[in-house]
Order: structure tokens, then sequence, then C-alpha cells
């Protein structure tokens, strides 16, 4: 008993003492995770099939340095702002790599 920790009745270390389980990970922690597979697939559709009209509009504004439009634009398109500044990083992203390769 000299190791374990008292058995106190009140206080913040009541209670009996025990050895905390090791429980697998839930589900619910992992959502939002990307595999590995999917970001491959999605590269792969992305390759194949190009960008949407909506998409290569914004890459255009994004160009031209009209950066408040094509957030607006985007915003009108996706749905949510957050939505809409993410592909616009995406977008800024893609043209920032072409400008590179190029």
């Amino acid at each position: 008993m000299a190791n374990q920790a008292p058995e106190l009745i009140v206080g913040l270390n009541k209670g009996k003492a025990l050895t905390k389980r090791q429980l697998p990970e839930r589900p619910s922690r992992r959502k939002g995770r990307q595999a590995k597979r999917t970001i491959f697939v999605r590269s792969v559709v992305r390759e194949v099939a190009g960008f949407a009209p909506y998409e290569r509009r914004l890459m255009e504004l994004i160009r031209n340095s009209q950066d408040k439009r094509a957030r607006k634009l985007a915003k009108k398109r996706l749905g949510t702002l957050g939505r809409a500044k993410a592909k616009i990083e995406e977008l800024s992203g893609v043209i920032q790599s072409s400008r590179l390769a190029h």
C-alpha cells in the first residue's frame, strides 16, 4: 500500500486508486483527416478533369488582382466565406506553382 495513492474519503484524490484503461481511438477523433488514397484520387481527378468554369474565372480574377471580387464570387458559388477563402487559397497556390513551372 506504500506505493499506491492513499484511498481518501474527501479531497481531490478521494476514492479508490485505479489504473487508467487504454481505450481505442474513437472514429469521431479521425473526422476530417484525409487518407493518402483520397489525396491521390483527388489529384488524379483534378489532372484529368481540369478546373470548373467558375474556378477558371476565379483564377482570372486573382491574376488581375481583384481578390475581393474573386472572394465574393467564390462565396456565391460555394455557400460560405470559409469555403470561399479555402478555394481562393487553393487556386492561388495553383497559379503560383504554374508561374514557377514556366
